[in-house]
């Protein structure tokens, strides 16, 4: 059988997530959830990418017929992982054209080949490959290299329910699989290798609710910049960076998101963790200044969201790490100026009290029980398209 190029644009593949597709044929992934899924058979088969790494393991995540089944390093922190195009090329029984095309248009290797054979046992399986972190890294997704008899499409159509998420690391998943330390501090020097966004209280949730995920969370954010820790010292909130899908300076060019792409029923918004560093003000001094412009330039956010969609369930809450309520005051002031019933604030029974360090998997799954729990009583009309 002859051995082919599937490249990303190829109606075999089916996209989820704020992904950049300006080029259909060079998609890049840069929030954590993004996912590509296609249908293989066979034995031998292997995924092109080309990976931009800012800090921390960067790493893919693998999911066949709906089961995780590990991750995929693309750089170990120091290293780049993976085999060349031309390595793998030169591995191949046969060649079509555009593999042959393909090795001249990647001959200095700008993209590494990763073998999938290890997920495959000859009958037919679906296939997701998602970005397990956030901003940490970007990767473009260049294809999949298999036999010309391997693929299939994904017949389904795209789920009606939608839900976007605005967060921080515990959004992302950070820290997630360290599951031997609930509600304990984070492993010391973790380098990322326990973050897995499968495991985050969003994706959790929209699984067991069939809803497409826009995760748009990123570790260290705070709401405005100068707080927090993400792009140290030159922190960045999310205000300079909702509206975005290219977005961390260390990373190249920073690209504007179209809202017309994906309009979620559901808006949960998480921030308001990292906003106390370095300095704890909304705990200090309530009612200063400081303060007072936090809760306008949370309306503002939650407004600009409004504004993009008019008749979304905006969710207004924080999580349960650790953190002082004066922040959960805070919003729900904001909340209550809002006078919308369609913006509502929302606490987790632990909120800010159930773990001093990253929230682990078993964690997320309770603060997406709970999330389905006050959704199931707000109706199933929350889903209905206006």
């Amino acid at each position: 059988m002859e051995t082919v190029w599937v490249k990303p644009s190829n109606p075999l593949f089916s996209y989820i997530g704020r992904i950049d597709q300006e080029n259909p044929d060079q998609p890049v992934f840069v929030y954590a959830c993004s996912n590509v899924r296609f249908r293989l058979r066979g034995w031998h088969a292997a995924i092109m990418i080309e990976n931009r790494h800012a800090y921390y393991e960067n790493a893919i995540g693998i999911v066949v017929d709906n089961e995780y089944r590990g991750k995929v390093i693309l750089h170990d922190g120091e290293h780049e992982q993976g085999e060349s195009v031309t390595q793998y090329l030169l591995r191949t029984e046969s060649a079509s054209e555009e593999l042959k095309d393909l090795r001249k248009r990647y001959s200095i290797d700008h993209a590494k080949v990763y073998d999938l054979s290890a997920y495959m046992d000859g009958e037919e399986h679906e296939f997701m490959i998602f970005k397990r972190m956030d901003a940490c890294h970007y990767f473009t997704f260049c294809g999949l290299i298999a036999t010309n008899e391997a693929c299939s499409a994904i017949k389904r159509e795209a789920p009606a329910r939608r839900i976007e998420v605005y967060g921080d690391s515990v959004s992302c998943g950070e820290v997630s699989e360290a599951v031997a330390r609930c509600a304990m501090a984070d492993p010391e020097n973790h380098n990322g290798i326990y973050s897995n966004s499968f495991y985050s209280y969003p994706w959790i949730l929209a699984r067991r609710l069939g809803a497409s995920l826009h995760n748009i969370s990123q570790g260290g954010i705070s709401l405005m910049d100068g707080e927090g820790y993400f792009n140290m010292p030159d922190t960045i909130g999310m205000l300079k960076c909702y509206d975005k899908i290219q977005y961390n300076p260390s990373l190249g060019e920073v690209k504007n998101w179209k809202f017309k792409e994906f309009c979620p029923h559901v808006v949960i918004v998480a921030v308001g963790q990292n906003d106390a560093h370095p300095v704890n003000y909304m705990s200090e001094d309530f009612e200063g200044y400081r303060s007072e412009t936090w809760r306008k330039q949370y309306k503002r956010f939650v407004l600009l969201l409004r504004e993009k969609y008019p008749h979304a369930l905006i969710l207004l809450t924080t999580t349960i790490l650790e953190h002082d309520p004066a922040w959960d005051r805070a919003i729900d002031m904001v909340a209550r100026e809002a006078n919308d019933p369609k913006i509502v604030h929302f606490l987790y029974s632990q909120n800010g009290c159930g773990t001093c360090g990253h929230v682990r998997k078993t964690e997320a799954e309770k603060m997406a029980g709970e999330l389905e729990a006050f959704l199931a009583k707000i109706g199933d009309e929350v889903w209905n398209d206006l």
